[in-house]
């Protein structure tokens, strides 16, 4: 195997800056360049972010929820919360400080009694004739 001098009175070119410094005081970088340790920058830790697992989102398992649902056979009609559209003029603002109308639609339950009751449409099918044999 091959004998390495010690470089005691060596000089070595730093890829840095281009001066000439003792060798035994060059260390190598992690990108691979010769410096003297006077320059030497270490590695940022922001080049290597440590692994962070996504956290979980939903459920491995899940069933979707089961609505209640009320089909009742008669004539239209609505329970609470219908709700009816509005439209309400308003006064709308350009950049240059002219003034001009404009109109929003909105919608307003009709039944504020029970706010958190559900919507329930009731709907007439027709005649139903049933037959056995």
């Amino acid at each position: 195997m091959a004998k390495y001098s010690t470089g005691r009175y060596a000089l070595r070119i730093s890829d840095r800056d281009g001066q000439a410094y003792p060798y035994n005081e060059m260390v190598q970088e992690w990108t691979g360049s010769w410096v003297h340790t006077s320059e030497y920058e270490p590695k940022s830790p922001l080049l290597d972010p440590r692994y962070h697992p996504t956290d979980p989102q939903s459920l491995a398992h899940a069933k979707p929820q089961i609505a209640d649902v009320n089909i009742v056979v008669g004539n239209i009609g609505t329970t609470v919360n219908s709700f009816q559209t509005l439209e309400e003029a308003v006064t709308l603002y350009r950049a240059n400080g002219a003034a001009y109308a404009g109109f929003v639609r909105s919608m307003m339950p009709l039944g504020v009694q029970q706010p958190n009751r559900p919507t329930l449409l009731h709907s007439f099918v027709g005649k139903v004739t049933v037959t056995t044999t």
